[in-house]
Parts: structure tokens; C-alpha cells; sequence
């Protein structure tokens, strides 16, 4: 993984809008006849976020070659760009399958990501959860232990001369292997081995390979249109030529209440989850209305010793890390005896409303933007 850039970034070029119409036109033909689709997302897909591209006039690694430093917005506060949520609904088009982990390759991590050393089990965080390297940039160790074995925790960044995830740059190259339609996003194509994975569809005489970027690719020789224009222009475009809706962006949750009960006594634990059943930390803390106990750390466990009848209503505070400035959120769960409710969460960061569903599970098929 490469990590320098030159003190003067490569030239970017805007095509003028009638240009962009045109190939946008025949990008969508591609899709509508497209059997096996994929998108190849560079850091040009969050620039209009306030994130900053590597290698751009104002990137991260320009500027830094230049002795400057980068202005960037919090990753965790950024809302996600019209491209970002454009891919969202494509991906949850009907055939194409849902936005669920096993169709997405994160080559390079996600800071966001840890997993166990030892049983590789994954865990999500609504907090940076990365390494302080303070013994080097190949200690991953994140300080924090695997709820199952006891495993110690690893982020899952790709820092410099280390490999990319074997099963993630695996999946990637067998789904180009596959592919009829090859979409890369604002990505200058020089890190390898990730520049390699549009290069295999770009090789193939029955497929296509289409890049959006504002500067020239290593292999635009290998495509049948090359668009010079931002990513969220060219993706307004192709979702309205498509007739689909680029939808907003709701911050969606997944909480399992779990009530377990023996005579009198009650044992109440609130488990956050992704929709996959990956456990996913997004609570700073959890009350039960009637108790002064605030539990502040995971697991996040009530006990109650209380006679409670069938219907009886229990009320839940939930406070949240607060990144879109969410309020507290009061979930009623209806006592029946031992047992668990699924419960999926969204807020609007717009009006600042939360609205709850029951649901009867979690299951993996379930569409997801859950950022």
C-alpha cells in the first residue's frame, strides 16, 4: 500500500455536463443489462462529506508532502455523500441482494471494525476503534477483549506494507471474476494489489469497466468510458436516468432485549447488534424506569427483584454516543415472561426524531444502511 504522493498533485479534469449526460446514458444501459454489477469506492466518494481524498490538489497525502496539514471532518459526524446512498438502493434492488457484509470487501478496514486474535470474531463500534500504535504501526491491539474467548481485540486497519485482509481482497477478486460491469468511484487506481481487482474485469472481452474520476487511472486504457466528474454528480445522474430514488440518509440501529426469568427475579439484557448478529456498540447507557441503577458499560445487564405481571410495561432510557446528536431514546418492552425483543431503531438526523419498530427477528436478509 503505497503511502506518499507528489508535492504537486495530478492535473484534475471536469468534463462539461453535456459530456457527463452522454456517458451517464450509456452507464445505465450497461446496468439495465448488467448480471453481476460491482462498485469500486475510492476516497473520492466521501470528499463532498468534508473528507479529503489522498491524492488530490487538497488530499491528505498532497498536503502532507507539501508540509501542510489536512482540514477534515469527523468521520464518525459525516453524513454519507449521494454516492454513498445511491449505492445503498442499488444494492437493494431487487436481484441485486441486500447491503450485508459478505457482499462487501472492505480492503483496507474499517476503523470502525476490531476482531478477536484468537477466534476472529467481529465487533462493531459507534467509536474509533483503532489501535494507539504506541509500539509501532503493526500493533493492532486495541486494548479491549473478545466477549467469547477472552481473545484480545485487533483493529482491522491496513496500515503500510502490511497485506490486505486475505478474505476480503479473495471475495473481491472472485466477484471480478464474475463480473459483466465493472463501476470504479473516485479512486486514482495506483494502491496495489487492490488496482489489480478492476484490472481483471478491464482484461475480459465479455465485460465492462467504466471509471469516474477527476484524474487519470493507470488503466484507462482498459475502459469502455472513462467520466471525468465528481462521483456524486455522475451517480444523481444514472439514479434519476434509472428512475430510482437516492435515499436519505437514516441512522439505523438494532437492539435485542433479552428478559430472562426465574420466580421473582429478572435478569434484563439490552445487546446492540448489527442486522447480521455482529454485536454492535452504539449505547452509552441504559436505565430501567423505577430503578436508580444507570449502567454505563457492556454488558449492559438490570437485575430486578419485583413481582412483574404478564403486559406489565418496562421502560428503557437509552442514551447513545451522540455523533448526529441523538437524544435519548425511552423503549417500552412488554414483560411475557422470559424471552427477547428485536427492535430496530432509526433517526432521522434531519428532524432529530427517533421512531421504533418490533421486529420478529434480525435476519441477514434484512436491507441495511447502517452507518
Amino acid at each position: 500500500m503505497a503511502n506518499n504522493a507528489p508535492k504537486v498533485a495530478a492535473k484534475e479534469r471536469r468534463e462539461p455536463m453535456a459530456a457527463v449526460d452522454k456517458k451517464a446514458a450509456i452507464l445505465v444501459s450497461q446496468i439495465k443489462s448488467s448480471r453481476h454489477f460491482i462498485a469500486f469506492t475510492g476516497a473520492g466518494v466521501s470528499t463532498s462529506a468534508g473528507i479529503p481524498d489522498f491524492r488530490g490538489p487538497d488530499g491528505n497525502w498532497t498536503m502532507r508532502a507539501q508540509g501542510k496539514q489536512t482540514k477534515t471532518a469527523n468521520t464518525l459526524q459525516a453524513i454519507p455523500t449521494l454516492s454513498h446512498m445511491a449505492l445503498v438502493e442499488l444494492q437493494n434492488r431487487e436481484g441485486a441482494g441486500f447491503c450485508r457484509p459478505e457482499m462487501i470487501s472492505e480492503l483496507h478496514g474499517n476503523s470502525n471494525r476490531e476482531y478477536c486474535k484468537d477466534c476472529d470474531k467481529e465487533y462493531m463500534r459507534d467509536f474509533r476503534a483503532v489501535s494507539n500504535y504506541e509500539n509501532g504501526d503493526h500493533d493492532h491491539h486495541t486494548g479491549r477483549k473478545c466477549v467469547l474467548c477472552g481473545g484480545v481485540l485487533l483493529d482491522s486497519i491496513v496500515n503500510f506494507d502490511e497485506n490486505l485482509p486475505a478474505r476480503d481482497l479473495d471475495l473481491a477478486r472472485e466477484n471480478a471474476q464474475k463480473a459483466d460491469l465493472f463501476l470504479v468511484l473516485g479512486s486514482s487506481l495506483t494502491v496495489t494489489p487492490a488496482k489489480g481487482i478492476p484490472e481483471i474485469v478491464g482484461q475480459k472481452e465479455d465485460a465492462k469497466l467504466a471509471i469516474c474520476n477527476l484524474q487519470q487511472t493507470p488503466i484507462d486504457d482498459l475502459t469502455s468510458i472513462c467520466i471525468f466528474t465528481e462521483a456524486d454528480i455522475l451517480m444523481e445522474r444514472v439514479m434519476n436516468m434509472l428512475g430510482l430514488p437516492i435515499p436519505t440518509f437514516t441512522l439505523r440501529r438494532h437492539l435485542v432485549v433479552d428478559v430472562e426469568t426465574q420466580d421473582d427475579r429478572h435478569r434484563m439484557t439490552l445487546t446492540g447488534v448489527e442486522s447480521d448478529g455482529t454485536p454492535m456498540t452504539f449505547l452509552q447507557s441504559v436505565r430501567l424506569e423505577g430503578t436508580r441503577r444507570v449502567v454505563r458499560a457492556e454488558p449492559f445487564t438490570i437485575q430486578v427483584r419485583d413481582a412483574l405481571e404478564p403486559g406489565a410495561e418496562l421502560k428503557f432510557e437509552l442514551e447513545f454516543m451522540g455523533h448526529y446528536n441523538e437524544p435519548n431514546l425511552e423503549l417500552v418492552h412488554p414483560y411475557n415472561g422470559s424471552g427477547k425483543g428485536f427492535y430496530l431503531l432509526e433517526y432521522n438526523p434531519l428532524n432529530g426524531a427517533w421512531v421504533v419498530e418490533r421486529r420478529a427477528s434480525f435476519s441477514k436478509s434484512m436491507p441495511t444502511t447502517d452507518i
